[in-house]
Formats: C-alpha cells, sequence, structure tokens
C-alpha cells in the first residue's frame, strides 16, 4: 500500500512536469513581438488558448499535493525528504510557468492594443490632412468689403490654428510609430512611413501659413484705405461745419472775421484736393482684390467725397463775395448803433436811480414812515414826466437804423425794453402812492383780522383726538405773539384817535378786550393738551426702548437656529449640535421673561399690540421649531451611538472569532484534532446568530446614514463594506478550515457527518442557510438515530429563522413618518 501511494505521487509528478514543459515551449514559440500584423494576431491567439489550460496546471498540481499528503503519511521518516524535495521542485516549476503564461500574453496583448489604436489614430490623422487640402486648395475668393475680408482672415487664421494643434497629435503619432517599429519592426511603421506622415503635415502646414499671410496683407491694405477715408470725410465734415459757421445767420462774428476764416477754409478746400488723389491711387490698388461689387461701391463713394470737396469749394466762394459787399454797410450801421446804445444806457442809469429811491424797505412800517414813503412817490412822478422826451428821441433813432439791411430786432429789444422800464417804474410809483394811503388804515386793524382768523384753527386743533406735538407747540408761540400785539393796541389810544375818529377807535378798542380774552381761554386749552402729549411720547419711547432689542434678539436666536439645520459629520458633531440647540433653548426662554416685561408698556396703544402680538407668534413658532429640531437630533444621536455599539460588538466578535480560528490552525498534533473539531463547532455554530446580528448592524447604518452629511455617509457605508468583508473573509476561513480537517478524518465517523453538513448550510447565502435537499433527507432517513434527530433540530432552527427574516424584512421595508415611529421601529429591532 504504501509504495503504490509513492508511485502514483511520483507518476503524478512526472505527468505534471511533462505537461508544464510542453506548455512552456509553446510559450517560447510564441514569445516574440516581431513581424506582420497577421503573425502577432495568431500568437496572440495561441496565447489566449495556452492561458484557458491554466486551470487544467492548477487541477494538476491539487492531485500532487492530495497524493503528496497520502503518501507523507504512510511513509517513513527516510523518504518523506526525497517526496518533499519534488513537491517543492514541482510548485517551482508550476509558479514558473503560470508567471510564463501570464506575461506572456500580457506582452503580445499589450502590443496589439498598442498597434490598434495607433492604426485607428493614423487613419484620423491621414483623414484630417484629406479634408483640409480639400480645404486649402482652392484659390482666394475675392470679397465684397473690408467685413468680409476680415470675415474671410479669421476663418483662414482658424483652420491655421487648427494645423498647429494638429503637430501635437503628429509628433505623439510618430514617438508611437517609432516605439513599435522598436517592437515589432513592420515596415509600415518604420521610419519611411513617418517621414512621409511629416512631409504630409509639413505641406498642409505651409499653405495654411501662406494663405493667412496672403489675407492678412489684403486686409491690411483695406483696414489702411478705410481709415484715410473715414479721416478724409471727417475733415470734410469739420470744414463743412467751420464753413456754416460762416455762412450762418446765427453766428456773431463780424463780416471782417468771416472774411479770415474764408481765407483759411479755401487754403484748406486746396490741400484736401492733394488728399484726395491720395485715395484714389490706394483705391485702385484695393479694387485689385475686391469683388466687382464691392469695386463698384469703393468707387461710387470716392466720387461721393469728390462732389461734396467740389460743392465746398464753390460755396466758400459765393461766400467770400457776399460778405465783402456787406462789410461797407457795417461801418455806417454800427456808428449809429453804438448812439442809440450810449442813449439807451443812459435812460436806463436814470429810471434806475428812480426806482431804487421808491425802495419801500422791509418789515412794518409806522405811521410816520407812510408819510414820508407817499411824499417820495409825488417827487418821483414829477421826475418821470420829465424823462418822456428822451424816449420820443429813441424811437426816432430806430427808424433810422430800420433803413440798413441788418438786423435791428436786438436794438429794437432794447428800445422796447427801455419803454417797459419807464412804464413799470411809472406804475410802480403810482400803486406805492395809492398803497401808502390805504396802509394807514388798514395797518391798525391787520392784527384784529389775523386773530380771528387764527382762532378757528386753533379750535379744531383742540378737538383733534390726537394732535402733533409741533402743531400745540407753533399754536402757543402763535397766541403769544397775539398778546404782545393786542397789548400794543390798547397801548396807542392817541394814534387811532388820529387814523379812525373818536367813535371808530372806542369801538375798535371794545373789540380788542373781547378778543385778549378769548385768547387767554385758548392759551390755557393748548397748555394742557401739550402735556398730555408729552406724557403720551414717553411712553411710546419707553416701549420702543424695550421692543427693539427683542426683535434683535429673536433674529439672532432664528439665525443661530438656521445654521444648525445642516447634517452633522459624525456623532461627536451631533452631541454638539444638540447642546447649542439646548442653548439656544435656554436664551428663547430667556427672551420670554423680558417680553413678559416689555408687554406691560403696551397699554391701550393698538400699534404697540399689533407688533407685540407678532412678535410673540414669531417667539412661538421659533419655539415649536426649536423643540422639534431638539428632538430630531436626539433621536439621530441615540441612533448612531446604537450603530456604534452594535458595529463595535460585532468587531470585536469577528476579531476573537478569528484569533480563535487561527489558534486551532496553527495547533499541531492528531491528538488534539477532536478538541479543535470541538472548539471550531463551537465556533460555527454562533454564525447564524451573529448573521443575524449583522444585518442589524447594516440596518442602524441606513438609519445612520438617512441624517448625516455626504461625507459621514461614505464614511459609515465604508464601515459596513469592511464588516461585510470582515464577516465573509471569516466565514470562508472557518468553512475551509472545516472542510479541510474533514479530509483527514475516517469516513464513519459520526462527527464528520455532522461537521459536513454543518459546513454544507454555512456556506449558503443568509437566511437560506439551511435549505436541503429533499433527496439528500430521504437518504439520510437509513442512517443512525442521532442523524436523524440532528436533521430535525436543523429543520425547525430553518424554520424559526425564515420567520425572524420575514419581520425584519417588515421593519426595514417601512418608513416612519415621526420621532415616536422612528423609535418604535428601533425597539423592535432590538
Amino acid at each position: 500500500m504504501t509504495q503504490q501511494l509513492q508511485d502514483e505521487f511520483d507518476s503524478s509528478v512526472e505527468n505534471a512536469e511533462a505537461w508544464m514543459k510542453a506548455i512552456q515551449e509553446r510559450l517560447r514559440i510564441n514569445d516574440n513581438t516581431k513581424g506582420p500584423r497577421s503573425a502577432l494576431e495568431a500568437r496572440l491567439r495561441e496565447t489566449e488558448k495556452i492561458r484557458a489550460l491554466e486551470p487544467e496546471g492548477s487541477l494538476k498540481m491539487d492531485l500532487i499535493l492530495v497524493k503528496a499528503d497520502a503518501a507523507l503519511r504512510s511513509i517513513g521518516e527516510d523518504k518523506k525528504h526525497e517526496v518533499l524535495s519534488k513537491l517543492k521542485d514541482i510548485k517551482a516549476l508550476w509558479e514558473e510557468t503560470a508567471i510564463y503564461i501570464t506575461h506572456c500574453h500580457s506582452r503580445i496583448e499589450w502590443v496589439w492594443l498598442h498597434w490598434s489604436e495607433y492604426l485607428k489614430a493614423q487613419d484620423e490623422f491621414y483623414a484630417w490632412i484629406h479634408n483640409m487640402r480639400v480645404t486649402l486648395e482652392p484659390d482666394i475668393e475675392l470679397q465684397l468689403g473690408l467685413k468680409e475680408k476680415q470675415w474671410q482672415l479669421s476663418h483662414a487664421q482658424v483652420l491655421q490654428n487648427d494645423v498647429l494643434n494638429q503637430s501635437v497629435l503628429l509628433e505623439r503619432l510618430l514617438e508611437e510609430a517609432a516605439s513599435l517599429f522598436s517592437r515589432i519592426g513592420d515596415p509600415s511603421v518604420d521610419e519611411d512611413a513617418q517621414k512621409k506622415m511629416r512631409v504630409e503635415y509639413e505641406g498642409i502646414r505651409q499653405e495654411a501659413q501662406n494663405r493667412v499671410k496672403l489675407l492678412e496683407t489684403i486686409t491690411k491694405e483695406h483696414e489702411q484705405y478705410s481709415t484715410n477715408v473715414n479721416q478724409f470725410q471727417s475733415w470734410l465734415n469739420g470744414v463743412t461745419e467751420r464753413l456754416n459757421c460762416c455762412i450762418g445767420e446765427a453766428t456773431k462774428s463780424s463780416a471782417e472775421d468771416k472774411l479770415k476764416a474764408l481765407k483759411e477754409i479755401a487754403k484748406d478746400i486746396r490741400s484736401g484736393g492733394k488728399k484726395w488723389k491720395h485715395l484714389e491711387s490706394q483705391c485702385a490698388e484695393v479694387i485689385l482684390n475686391t469683388s466687382p461689387l464691392g469695386s463698384a461701391r469703393l468707387k461710387d463713394e470716392l466720387e461721393e467725397l469728390r462732389k461734396a470737396l467740389e460743392k465746398l469749394k464753390l460755396l466758400s466762394s459765393q461766400e467770400e463775395e457776399r460778405l465783402l459787399k456787406i462789410q461797407q454797410s457795417e461801418s455806417a450801421y454800427e456808428s449809429q448803433v453804438r448812439q442809440l446804445e450810449a442813449d439807451i444806457q443812459k435812460l436806463r442809469k436814470d429810471l434806475q436811480r428812480l426806482e431804487n429811491d421808491l425802495d419801500p424797505g422791509e418789515g412794518e412800517k409806522t405811521e410816520d414812515e407812510f408819510v414820508t414813503l407817499w411824499k417820495k412817490c409825488n417827487a418821483t412822478r414829477a421826475a418821470l414826466a420829465a424823462e418822456e422826451s428822451k424816449i420820443e428821441r429813441l424811437k426816432a433813432q430806430l427808424k433810422e437804423l430800420l433803413r440798413f439791411s441788418q438786423d435791428v430786432q436786438p436794438h429794437a429789444e432794447s428800445v422796447v425794453s427801455a419803454i417797459h422800464q419807464y412804464q413799470s417804474v411809472r406804475g410802480k410809483t403810482s400803486k406805492m402812492s395809492t398803497d401808502a394811503e390805504t396802509q394807514l388804515r388798514r395797518l391798525i386793524q391787520n392784527p384784529l383780522q389775523s386773530f380771528e382768523q387764527w382762532k378757528p384753527s386753533v379750535q379744531m386743533l383742540l378737538e383733534t383726538p390726537e394732535p402733533e406735538l409741533a402743531h400745540i407747540e407753533a399754536a402757543l408761540a402763535e397766541s403769544s405773539q397775539f398778546k404782545e400785539k393786542l397789548v400794543t393796541l390798547q397801548l396807542k389810544k392817541d394814534l387811532l384817535n388820529n387814523v379812525l375818529g373818536e367813535e371808530k377807535a372806542e369801538s375798535f378798542l371794545q373789540e380788542v378786550a373781547e378778543a385778549s380774552k378769548e385768547r387767554e381761554i385758548l392759551h390755557k386749552s393748548l397748555l394742557q393738551s401739550k402735556s398730555k402729549l408729552q406724557n403720551l411720547i414717553l411712553q411710546h419711547k419707553n416701549f420702543d426702548a424695550g421692543f427693539a432689542p427683542l426683535q434683535k434678539k429673536l433674529s439672532a436666536i432664528k439665525a443661530k437656529l438656521d445654521l444648525e439645520k445642516e447634517p452633522r459629520p459624525d456623532l461627536l458633531g451631533k452631541k454638539t449640535q444638540l447642546q447649542r440647540l439646548q442653548m439656544i433653548q435656554d436664551d428663547l426662554a430667556e427672551l420670554a421673561i423680558h417680553m413678559e416685561e416689555v408687554e406691560k408698556l403696551v397699554q391701550s396703544n393698538t400699534t404697540h399690540r399689533h407688533e407685540m402680538n407678532q412678535l410673540s407668534s414669531d417667539s412661538q413658532a421659533l419655539k415649536r421649531s426649536l423643540e422639534m429640531m431638539i428632538q430630531q437630533s436626539e433621536d439621530h444621536v441615540q441612533k448612531h451611538w446604537a450603530y456604534n455599539d452594535k458595529l463595535s460588538d460585532l468587531q470585536q466578535w469577528i476579531s476573537v472569532t478569528r484569533e480563535k480560528i487561527d489558534s486551532c490552525q496553527d495547533a499541531d498534533g492528531e491528538q488534539n484534532m477532536e478538541g479543535r473539531l470541538e472548539d471550531l463547532e463551537r465556533l460555527l455554530a454562533e454564525f447564524p446568530d451573529k448573521e443575524i446580528q449583522l444585518h442589524l448592524v447594516e440596518a442602524h447604518g441606513q438609519l445612520v446614514m438617512e441624517n448625516s452629511s455626504p461625507e459621514e455617509t461614505a464614511h459609515v457605508q465604508a464601515e459596513l463594506d469592511q464588516l461585510k468583508e470582515s464577516w465573509k473573509s471569516l466565514k470562508e476561513m472557518a468553512t475551509g478550515l472545516l472542510k479541510k480537517w474533514q479530509l483527514n478524518r475516517p469516513v464513519g465517523d459520526k462527527k464528520k457527518k455532522r461537521a459536513f453538513v454543518d459546513s454544507r448550510w454555512m456556506s449558503r447565502p443568509a437566511f437560506h442557510l439551511f435549505d436541503v435537499d429533499p433527496s439528500h433527507k430521504q437518504e439520510k432517513m437509513g442512517e443512525g438515530q442521532s442523524t436523524s434527530s440532528h436533521l430535525k433540530l436543523l429543520h425547525d432552527f430553518e424554520e424559526w429563522l425564515r420567520g425572524e427574516n420575514t419581520k425584519l424584512t417588515k421593519i426595514l421595508a417601512g418608513t416612519p413618518s415621526s420621532a415616536e415611529e422612528i423609535k418604535a421601529h428601533q425597539s423592535k429591532l432590538e
């Protein structure tokens, strides 16, 4: 039996070694990137076939390991070294073969893909060369005007930039071609092919540059001509404007000044002829590179400029002849105008002096002052009668000026203005004389009449429900003024007798005494109203002083609350946010106390009451929003805390279990096999409960991610992914170790059967670990009573696990809408 096992091991080693050497020989034959593309493709397909044989090599190595294990168990210590040496050599040969397979295939595949990408880029480059050659081959088309030439130049510059930008692609293609040529040695990428690409590109680039240079020359030539035309037009407009100023009747310049200006204009017009000749030569050059329609437009434009220049020349000569005739009559006209203006100025001064003497002065006048004023008005009347002859002489001088062709309207207006001034002074004198007589009668009666007019307005002010303090104070000031005036009237009894007579004076003094009594009554009422208003204003100031800080503090609290609406990145941030919300709640409670104090100042003011109610409503709304945010924040902190606890527990269990499995795996000797197997079975028995706990952790993680920032969501998701990966690794490690030990156990061992069943359901997906095939169960019915009892326990546990899975699915499918529902879901999950 021992010799047979060793022979089987040697045979399997020889077969595997021969297979590996055959594979390496095939790889050596195909490990070459030189040659045409078809040969490279054939080598790529061959390496793919060889790579597909790699699993066969792995199976051979697995068979060798099994044979080696069996041989090592049965042979003596002296032959174990030989078996282990062969095993080591075949492992090294397999590792070398596997690496050679991967490297050879990857190298050929990389060159193949690199070549394909290069051919694709080369095709695109030659397509671009073809399109650009089609674009640049036609001759430059003549354009209509400057704008079209500028557009044509811009388009050519865009094409040139495109050509220049393609140089980067060309250099990259040439580099790729050189790299490929060093690897494959194919003529399609040799130096001749590279030179051909560069020559094709250089031809396109040179043609594009030549086109741009030619268009730049044509465009600059037209731009210069257009600039000169605009300058000539501007010069023409300036000369036209200067000529219009000389010709226009509204100008105030003399004929002599106009003649000088016309001579300068004529000189400029002669120099303009030379400028036009220069434009004509430039136009001929521009027309050579312009379309027929554009050339016609340029000629028409130049002809219009010539006609305008000729027209200016003709107008200038005609105006110069006309001004020479006018200059002769201006001297006589100006002498008479100077005499007329001198007479008008003298008359105006005399009238102004008389008018200044009539100045009545400012302020109220006494009776003596009004008598003096009346005498002065009579003296002024006599002086005005003497000035009337001068007015007639001015009219005669104006008639003499009408025989000249000049415009006498300004002088006529001066004469009319002087006559109007004379009539105005005469009318003013007459009016002042009459007013002085009437004012002496009315002067004494004015204070009493003003009081009668003022009294109704004060009574109306006192009847107003809420008068303004400024109006009350103004009425009090007017009352004091009337008191002074009425007392002054009572002291002027002699003056009243002289002006009104004794009977009318006595009646007038009785009216003054009655008005004084009425004024006293009104004055007292105004003082009482002023006192009430001052008390109301004091209350209003106290309310404003307390209300404004409340508004400001409420706005500050609301701003703080708005800052806390953003999700926090971690558990510490959520705890800190909850503390800040509780501090804001304390601030809001303090604000409510201050609001109660200010509310006592409202009293009966409806405006203050409305403002206070609005502030209270805003405070209550903010309080409700704050309470809701605090409740949500507490719930978020609780969920995050629960998630961290459950995650930490499961991570700790996985770490401890991994250490236990590692310790079992590292132990040596068959005498401890029974104990290690029992320990491993106990660890595997914990896996179903822990897998349920894994799904609970995922559910808690989802709740945390719903109320976290994007950064925290990514962090939690990474933790869950890492946890699932650790779980999967641990599970595969445990089941793999169990299978390994089962291979080393006798077939008739009942514990091996039980471990084999356990390993089978432990390797299946979550919540479907115990789906046992009915045919398999039927086969097991014939085995011992202990095996049937174990299967029944497994079936019962499977039914219980499915029920728990259904409950968990319903909980996870629900979407809680309030804090109470969230807490209920959490209690169900726990």
